[in-house]
C-alpha cells in the first residue's frame, strides 16, 4: 500500500459488536421485542442470531436493521453452532441454563472449540446449571439442560464482561437475585442495556445484582459505532503524517474507550463531541489528527478498558519515542489465538524491537518497519492491526487469511486501502 496519503475526512464504523449481541439476546427474552437500526455487520453477531432462529426465537434483519422477539413456542435447540464468536457461546450458555424445558448443544469453530468455558460453567453451575461438555465443561462443544435456577452471590476471579453477563442473564429467570462481584471493572453494556429497558438492577461498588423478571420490556434505537472498530482508525490516523479524521456516532462507554487515555498521555491529538445517548450508551464523534507519540506503561485497571485494542497498541508503540510497556494482560493469551505471541512474531519480522512477557510486551519504539509476510493466525483484531502496520512499512506488509476481518468489521481492508491511496 506504500507510499500512503492522509486519512481525511468521516468514517462512519460498523455497529457496536458487543452491544449488537447483546440487543439480539435480550430481545429473545421481551415479548414486545427490541428493533435497532445499526446492528453489527460481522459474523459474531450472525451467529448469535443463528442460534437464536434455531431456539424458535422470531429474528427480523433487513440489512443493519433488526428486531428480534421471544418466539412463542421453543424448540429444543439441537446444535447451536456459534461459529467463531466467544461471545455468543458464553452468553447463550446464561441464557439458556435458566429455560426450564430447553435442551441445547452449543458447538463453535476449531478455534473457539480451543477457548476456555470453565470460566463460565463454573459459576452458572453455582447457580444450579445443569451443563456438561468436553474436558468437564471446560470447553465446547457444552450440552445445557434448561432449569429453574437458584439465586445467589458469585465472586469473579478475574473481570469478565462475558462471564458477568451470562450470570446476569441467568439471573432474570432464576428464582431469587443474583449478585455478580467484579475484583475490577468490566464492560458495563449488560447493566446499561437492563437499566434503559426499565429492568430493576442494583448497581453498588464493585457489584451488580439482577432480580428474577420474566418478560423484558421492549424499545427501539440505534446501536452506537463499535469504538474498537474506530480504534483502528484513530491509530492509523495518529501514525500516517497530515491525517485528519472524524468518526461519529461512536460509542463513548468509558469501560470501552481505555485506548484513547493511554493516546492522550502518550500525546494523541483528538477532540471528543458528545451526543445523546442510544440505548443507555454515551454517544459521540471523535476527531483525530496525526501526532508524535511517545512511551508509556499500561497495567492494572486499564487492561478491561482496551484488551481488545492491545494488539493496535503495539503497533503504535514501535512508532513511539521510548519504552512502552504492556503487563498484566494474560487475557490475551486465550483469545480467538494467542494474541501476545502473534503480536510479537509479527511486529519482529517487520523489524520491531518487541520484547513477549508472559502477560505483555516491552517495546522500544522509534524503528521503521519493513514490508514483509505476516501471519493473522486467523484472529481478525491482528489481521487490522497489522494492516495498520502496512501504512507505515516501508514496504507492502502482507497478512494471510485477510478474510477472517470479516468477524466483526466487513469492508475494513477495501475502506482502508480506498482511503490511503497511493499519492
Amino acid at each position: 500500500m506504500n507510499p500512503v496519503g492522509a486519512l481525511r475526512g468521516e468514517v462512519v464504523v460498523p455497529g457496536d459488536k458487543s452491544i449488537s449481541h447483546r440487543v439480539a439476546l435480550m430481545g429473545a427474552l421481551s415479548k414486545e421485542g427490541i428493533e435497532v437500526s445499526h446492528f453489527s455487520p460481522g459474523a459474531d453477531c450472525a451467529s448469535t442470531l443463528s442460534c437464536l432462529e434455531r431456539l424458535g426465537h422470531v429474528v427480523c434483519r433487513d440489512g443493519e436493521n433488526l428486531r428480534v422477539r421471544r418466539g412463542e413456542a421453543l424448540a429444543e435447540g439441537g446444535v447451536l453452532d456459534a461459529g467463531n464468536s466467544g461471545t455468543t457461546a458464553r452468553l447463550l450458555c446464561g441464557l439458556l441454563a435458566g429455560m426450564a424445558g430447553v435442551f441445547a448443544v452449543i458447538t463453535g469453530d476449531a478455534s473457539l472449540s480451543r477457548r476456555p468455558m470453565g470460566r463460565v460453567v463454573d459459576p452458572l453451575r453455582t447457580l444450579g446449571a445443569r451443563i456438561d461438555g468436553c474436558d468437564g465443561g471446560r470447553r465446547l462443544p457444552l450440552s445445557i439442560r434448561g432449569t429453574r435456577l437458584c439465586g445467589g452471590t458469585y465472586t469473579l476471579p478475574v473481570a469478565s464482561a462475558q462471564v458477568k453477563s451470562a450470570l446476569l442473564l441467568a439471573g432474570l429467570s432464576a428464582q431469587g437475585s443474583v449478585t455478580v462481584v467484579e475484583p475490577r471493572k468490566s464492560r458495563d453494556h449488560t447493566e446499561l442495556l437492563l437499566e434503559h429497558l426499565g429492568v430493576p438492577l442494583k448497581r453498588e461498588k464493585g457489584a451488580v445484582t439482577v432480580f428474577p423478571y420474566d418478560d423484558l420490556p421492549g424499545g427501539s434505537w440505534r446501536v452506537p459505532g463499535d469504538f474498537s472498530s474506530a480504534a483502528f482508525w484513530i491509530v492509523a490516523a495518529s501514525l500516517v503524517d497530515g491525517s485528519e479524521l472524524s468518526l461519529p456516532g461512536v460509542n463513548l462507554n468509558p469501560t470501552r474507550t481505555g485506548l484513547l487515555s493511554v493516546l492522550e498521555r502518550m500525546g494523541l491529538a483528538f477532540s471528543v463531541e458528545e451526543a445523546p445517548r442510544a440505548g443507555g450508551e454515551p454517544v459521540g464523534t471523535v476527531a483525530v489528527r496525526s501526532s508524535p507519540l511517545r512511551g508509556t506503561v499500561v497495567d492494572g485497571e486499564e487492561i478491561p478498558t482496551l484488551v481488545d485494542e492491545l494488539p493496535l497498541l503495539a503497533v503504535a508503540a514501535t512508532q513511539a519515542e521510548g519504552v512502552t510497556e504492556v503487563r498484566g494482560a494474560e487475557e490475551l493469551r486465550v483469545k480467538e489465538c494467542d494474541r501476545i505471541a502473534a503480536v510479537a512474531e509479527g511486529l519482529s519480522a517487520l523489524g520491531a524491537d518487541i520484547e513477549e512477557r508472559r502477560d505483555g510486551w516491552i517495546i522500544r519504539g522509534g524503528r521503521p518497519l519493513r514490508g514483509c509476510s505476516v501471519s493473522s493466525r486467523g484472529d481478525h483484531r491482528i489481521a487490522m492491526a497489522f494492516a495498520v502496520a502496512d501504512l507505515i512499512a516501508d514496504g507492502p506488509v502482507i497478512v494471510d487469511d485477510e478474510a477472517c476481518v470479516a468477524i466483526s468489521y466487513p469492508g475494513f481492508l477495501d475502506q482502508l486501502r480506498e482511503r490511503a491511496a497511493c499519492r
